[in-house]
Protein backbone atom coordinates (compact mmCIF):
# COMPACT_ATOMS: atom_id res chain seq x y z
CA UNK A 1 0.00 0.00 0.00
CA UNK A 2 1.34 3.27 -1.10
CA UNK A 3 1.80 5.96 1.66
CA UNK A 4 -0.75 8.15 2.08
CA UNK A 5 0.42 11.79 0.63
CA UNK A 6 1.10 14.69 3.29
CA UNK A 7 -1.67 17.36 4.26
CA UNK A 8 -0.72 20.55 2.63
CA UNK A 9 -0.80 23.31 5.32
CA UNK A 10 -1.39 27.09 4.41
CA UNK A 11 0.53 29.63 6.81
CA UNK A 12 -0.66 32.84 5.23
CA UNK A 13 1.66 35.36 6.69
CA UNK A 14 0.61 39.27 7.88
CA UNK A 15 -2.65 40.59 6.85
CA UNK A 16 -3.61 37.03 5.49
CA UNK A 17 -3.81 36.07 1.91
CA UNK A 18 -6.74 37.28 0.20
CA UNK A 19 -8.73 36.39 -2.45
CA UNK A 20 -6.66 36.09 -5.81
CA UNK A 21 -3.84 34.74 -3.85
CA UNK A 22 -1.79 32.07 -4.98
CA UNK A 23 -2.38 30.64 -1.26
CA UNK A 24 -6.37 31.02 -1.20
CA UNK A 25 -6.45 29.80 -4.69
CA UNK A 26 -4.54 26.42 -3.79
CA UNK A 27 -6.34 26.80 -0.59
CA UNK A 28 -9.73 26.30 -2.66
CA UNK A 29 -7.85 23.74 -5.58
CA UNK A 30 -5.50 20.86 -3.68
CA UNK A 31 -6.81 18.13 -1.93
CA UNK A 32 -5.98 17.26 1.53
CA UNK A 33 -5.17 21.42 2.91
CA UNK A 34 -5.81 22.92 6.14
CA UNK A 35 -5.54 26.71 6.31
CA UNK A 36 -4.05 28.33 9.33
CA UNK A 37 -6.81 31.19 10.78
CA UNK A 38 -5.70 33.62 12.93
CA UNK A 39 -7.21 35.60 15.38
CA UNK A 40 -5.76 38.48 14.81
CA UNK A 41 -4.16 39.25 11.03
CA UNK A 42 -3.25 43.07 11.99
CA UNK A 43 -1.54 43.07 14.90
CA UNK A 44 0.46 39.51 14.91
CA UNK A 45 1.46 38.13 17.92
CA UNK A 46 4.42 35.10 18.03
CA UNK A 47 3.07 33.19 20.72
CA UNK A 48 -0.48 33.12 19.20
CA UNK A 49 0.53 32.43 15.94
CA UNK A 50 2.91 29.87 16.51
CA UNK A 51 0.20 27.99 18.98
CA UNK A 52 -1.81 28.17 16.07
CA UNK A 53 0.52 27.01 13.64
CA UNK A 54 0.96 23.81 16.24
CA UNK A 55 -2.65 23.29 16.59
CA UNK A 56 -3.01 22.99 12.70
CA UNK A 57 -0.43 20.53 12.02
CA UNK A 58 -0.98 18.81 15.48
CA UNK A 59 -4.87 18.08 13.93
CA UNK A 60 -3.42 17.35 10.62
CA UNK A 61 -3.35 13.39 10.02
CA UNK A 62 0.10 11.99 8.94
CA UNK A 63 3.09 14.44 7.87
CA UNK A 64 2.80 17.41 6.67
CA UNK A 65 3.94 20.24 4.18
CA UNK A 66 4.07 23.52 5.10
CA UNK A 67 3.78 26.10 2.64
CA UNK A 68 4.62 29.65 4.56
CA UNK A 69 4.26 33.29 2.94
CA UNK A 70 6.00 36.22 4.34
CA UNK A 71 5.52 36.34 8.27
CA UNK A 72 4.10 32.84 7.94
CA UNK A 73 7.77 31.57 7.00
CA UNK A 74 9.00 33.26 10.56
CA UNK A 75 6.06 32.01 12.53
CA UNK A 76 7.09 28.40 10.65
CA UNK A 77 11.06 28.70 12.10
CA UNK A 78 9.75 29.41 15.39
CA UNK A 79 7.71 26.30 15.59
CA UNK A 80 8.81 23.93 18.72
CA UNK A 81 11.02 20.74 18.43
CA UNK A 82 7.72 18.39 19.27
CA UNK A 83 6.00 19.69 16.27
CA UNK A 84 8.37 19.68 13.79
CA UNK A 85 8.64 15.84 13.47
CA UNK A 86 5.59 16.39 11.70
CA UNK A 87 7.22 18.30 9.18
CA UNK A 88 7.95 16.71 6.05
CA UNK A 89 9.09 19.85 4.29
CA UNK A 90 8.54 23.39 3.79
CA UNK A 91 7.69 25.78 1.08
CA UNK A 92 8.89 29.65 2.33
CA UNK A 93 7.81 32.17 -0.04
CA UNK A 94 8.77 35.83 0.47
CA UNK A 95 10.15 35.71 4.05
CA UNK A 96 9.28 38.62 6.05
CA UNK A 97 11.98 40.65 7.66
CA UNK A 98 10.47 41.65 11.36
CA UNK A 99 13.40 43.14 12.10
CA UNK A 100 12.56 45.94 9.90
CA UNK A 101 9.15 46.46 10.51
CA UNK A 102 7.69 47.62 13.49
CA UNK A 103 4.21 45.91 13.65
CA UNK A 104 6.21 42.28 13.34
CA UNK A 105 8.86 43.49 16.19
CA UNK A 106 7.46 40.50 18.43
CA UNK A 107 8.70 37.89 15.94
CA UNK A 108 12.34 38.93 16.00
CA UNK A 109 15.19 37.88 16.87
CA UNK A 110 14.36 35.32 13.72
CA UNK A 111 15.91 31.60 14.43
CA UNK A 112 19.17 31.66 12.50
CA UNK A 113 19.52 26.95 12.78
CA UNK A 114 19.25 25.05 10.20
CA UNK A 115 15.67 23.22 10.01
CA UNK A 116 14.69 19.68 10.96
CA UNK A 117 13.45 18.64 7.31
CA UNK A 118 13.91 19.90 3.23
CA UNK A 119 12.79 23.26 2.97
CA UNK A 120 12.75 25.34 -0.33
CA UNK A 121 13.18 28.81 0.36
CA UNK A 122 11.76 31.26 -2.90
CA UNK A 123 12.47 34.91 -2.57
CA UNK A 124 12.75 38.07 -5.35
CA UNK A 125 15.24 40.36 -5.67
CA UNK A 126 12.79 43.49 -5.35
CA UNK A 127 10.76 42.28 -2.79
CA UNK A 128 10.26 45.46 -0.61
CA UNK A 129 8.86 43.82 2.64
CA UNK A 130 12.67 41.63 2.78
CA UNK A 131 15.68 42.54 0.89
CA UNK A 132 16.90 39.36 -1.27
CA UNK A 133 20.28 39.42 0.65
CA UNK A 134 18.56 38.66 4.22
CA UNK A 135 16.49 36.07 2.53
CA UNK A 136 19.74 34.49 1.25
CA UNK A 137 21.10 34.68 5.01
CA UNK A 138 18.04 32.85 5.73
CA UNK A 139 18.16 29.88 3.21
CA UNK A 140 21.68 29.62 4.25
CA UNK A 141 20.92 29.54 8.48
CA UNK A 142 18.17 27.15 7.62
CA UNK A 143 19.29 24.62 5.00
CA UNK A 144 17.00 26.07 2.46
CA UNK A 145 17.24 25.35 -1.38
CA UNK A 146 17.09 28.96 -2.51
CA UNK A 147 15.29 29.85 -5.53
CA UNK A 148 16.05 33.99 -6.34
CA UNK A 149 13.46 35.32 -8.46
CA UNK A 150 13.73 38.53 -10.53
CA UNK A 151 11.14 41.28 -10.31
CA UNK A 152 8.66 39.27 -8.47
CA UNK A 153 8.01 41.93 -5.81
CA UNK A 154 6.77 40.19 -2.43
CA UNK A 155 5.47 37.18 -4.65
CA UNK A 156 1.56 37.90 -4.41
CA UNK A 157 -1.77 39.09 -5.99
CA UNK A 158 0.02 42.81 -6.32
CA UNK A 159 3.04 41.78 -8.28
CA UNK A 160 1.13 39.43 -10.33
CA UNK A 161 1.06 36.34 -8.82
CA UNK A 162 -2.13 33.96 -8.91
CA UNK A 163 -2.12 30.38 -9.14
CA UNK A 164 1.34 30.58 -9.87
CA UNK A 165 2.51 27.04 -11.44
CA UNK A 166 6.44 27.23 -10.39
CA UNK A 167 4.93 27.17 -6.86
CA UNK A 168 2.83 24.36 -7.54
CA UNK A 169 6.11 22.44 -9.00
CA UNK A 170 8.19 23.09 -5.77
CA UNK A 171 5.49 22.28 -3.52
CA UNK A 172 5.21 18.97 -5.95
CA UNK A 173 8.78 18.39 -5.46
CA UNK A 174 8.36 18.38 -1.45
CA UNK A 175 6.32 15.17 -1.79
CA UNK A 176 2.99 16.82 -1.93
CA UNK A 177 -0.36 16.13 -3.97
CA UNK A 178 -0.92 19.46 -6.50
CA UNK A 179 -3.72 17.62 -8.64
CA UNK A 180 -7.04 19.45 -8.29
CA UNK A 181 -9.72 17.05 -6.99
CA UNK A 182 -7.68 13.67 -6.30
CA UNK A 183 -8.74 13.55 -2.72
CA UNK A 184 -7.55 10.60 -1.02
CA UNK A 185 -9.86 7.75 -0.50
CA UNK A 186 -10.44 6.59 2.70
CA UNK A 187 -10.83 2.44 3.55
CA UNK A 188 -13.79 1.52 5.17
Amino acid sequence: MAAAAPTVIIIPGWRNSGPGHWQTLWSDSLPSVLRVEQDDWVAPVRKAWVARLSETIERAPGQVVVVAHSLGCITTTHLPPEVTGRIQGALLVAPADPERRGVLADFAPVPYQRLPYRSILVASANDPYCPVRTAGAYARAWGSEFVRLNDAGHINVDSGHGHWPLGLALLQSLGAEVTPGTRQKEEA
